[in-house]
């Protein structure tokens, strides 16, 4: 990539919306293994917001508790400290990023349906293979962030990213081959980023920088990983959203055997994965 365009894209991300206050102490306060509900309680309190997105989110149907929980800190007890803290980092990104459009380059409207649909499949997908729900909140935010690399491209290349788009579907490639061929950095460099800028540590960051090259993973969180692949793949190919890639890898059988399951039974699962979709949407404010 020329010198003054990737100092463009570095400018851009550093002038990214930053995530809320309350939102960046979560993280920092989850991200202490010592961390516990009462520590979480005392910072997600000062944040009204926040607050009542983590009771509607332990009240919702997901959960199908008999009685409604009011009390803030059984609802983190409940949920557990992981699925709020990406509670807060999900509902942060798509309010400060999902009304941003830019008419040259992708269609935004169809980035985040796309988005979505990777993140409510790869948490079907973990739910039907027996996840813990206090974990499967994880593969819906690395499933939603993803492709999150693609707004600084498409934001301050907007031009050269349509002339990627148009060309990667002429010659029949995946996307972020055709990035780097055109541009010299794909959308997982760009997020890498991204993923320094926000401090997004653990799965969730891993899944935007190696969801295209997961067999240079050497991390702890192989399973959300795999499950954003597979969960990319069913969303290109079902035509659910659209984030620019046509024509997407085939997924390494030993992904699917990892996951325990086939490409065919995760089809299954596509008219869940719309009704979910609208779930999210509504849940996220979009």
């Amino acid at each position: 990539m020329k010198p003054e365009l990737s100092e463009k894209i570095d400018e851009y991300i550093k002038n990214m919306p930053s995530l809320p206050t309350s939102v960046a102490k979560v993280l920092e306060v989850c991200n202490n293994p010592q961390t516990s509900p009462a520590d979480l309680n005392h910072v997600i309190s000062l944040d009204p917001v926040l607050v009542g997105r983590v009771l509607k989110l332990i009240n919702s149907a997901y959960y199908g508790l008999s009685s409604h929980v009011t009390n803030l800190v059984r609802a983190i007890i409940m949920l557990g400290i992981n699925t709020v803290k990406n509670l807060a980092l999900s509902t942060a990104v798509m309010g400060n990023l999902a009304g941003k459009k830019d008419p040259l380059g992708l269609d935004m409207e169809g980035f985040w349906r796309h988005s979505l649909c990777v993140g409510v499949a790869a948490k079907l997908l973990a739910k039907k293979r027996g996840i813990d729900p206090k974990l499967a909140e994880e593969y819906f935010t690395a499933g939603l962030l993803h492709d999150i690399g693609k707004i600084p491209l498409n934001t301050v290349l907007s031009k050269e990213y349509m002339l990627t788009l148009h060309e990667a579907d002429m010659e029949r490639i995946s996307l972020h081959k055709g990035e780097e061929k055109t541009l010299g950095l794909d959308h997982c460099a760009a997020g890498a980023m991204v993923v320094k800028a926000w401090k997004l540590e653990g799965a969730v960051g891993d899944a935007i920088i190696f969801h295209h090259s997961s067999e240079a993973y050497a991390g702890n969180s192989v399973d959300v990983l795999y499950s954003v692949i597979a969960a990319n793949r069913f969303a290109s190919l079902g035509d659910i959203g659209f984030a620019g890639d046509r024509y997407p890898d085939k997924i390494e059988k030993s992904v699917w055997d990892a996951l325990g399951i086939t490409q065919e039974a995760f089809a299954e699962l596509e008219p869940m994965v719309n009704s979910e979709i609208e779930k999210a949407k509504i849940f996220l404010k979009i």
